[in-house]
């Protein structure tokens, strides 16, 4: 009867022992995907700010980041701060494209794997340029109406 009783407690304290180390495991985990999902909300919301998608985002953001590009640019030859800050400007733009695709794939994935920052870069940088060679497309084809800061007039 002792042996049983013995057998029993050991049982237990096997049980207490795994339950004990398996939730540390368990909340280190939760945490690190909580984090992860945090993180890759702020950089969807940034990239949605930075992006052509948000229609509002020149004015507050795009715009002065382009300029301060430009400026920057300036600093060299004042005869850059008109074509930088038009890069600086389609460089928003970008990052704001592959901040969104980072962003949603931590958000929105549901396992993590090892990731290819290199090529999730590569593949950023050509479906934004397959976007804007689109809307280009559509605005040439009259399609979309461009604003009057493209017509002919």
């Amino acid at each position: 009867m002792e042996s049983i009783q013995k057998v029993s407690q050991d049982l237990s304290l096997a049980n207490q022992t795994i339950s004990e180390q398996l939730e540390p495991t368990v909340s280190e985990a939760f945490k690190q995907d909580f984090f992860t999902k945090l993180r890759g909300g702020f950089f969807l919301v940034l990239g949605y700010l930075l992006s052509p998608l948000c229609w509002w985002n020149d004015l507050l953001f795009n715009l002065p980041i382009a300029y301060g590009f430009g400026y920057v640019c300036s600093l060299l030859s004042p005869k850059l701060l008109v074509p930088c800050s038009i890069i600086g400007y389609w460089l928003t733009n970008i990052v704001g494209i592959l901040l969104m695709q980072l962003g949603s794939a931590d958000v929105f994935q549901k396992e993590s794997k090892q990731r290819n920052l290199k090529k999730e870069l590569l593949t950023g940088l050509i479906s934004s340029t397959i976007f804007t060679v689109v809307v280009i497309v559509l605005i040439q084809l009259k399609i979309l109406d461009a604003p009057v800061l493209f017509s002919n007039n």
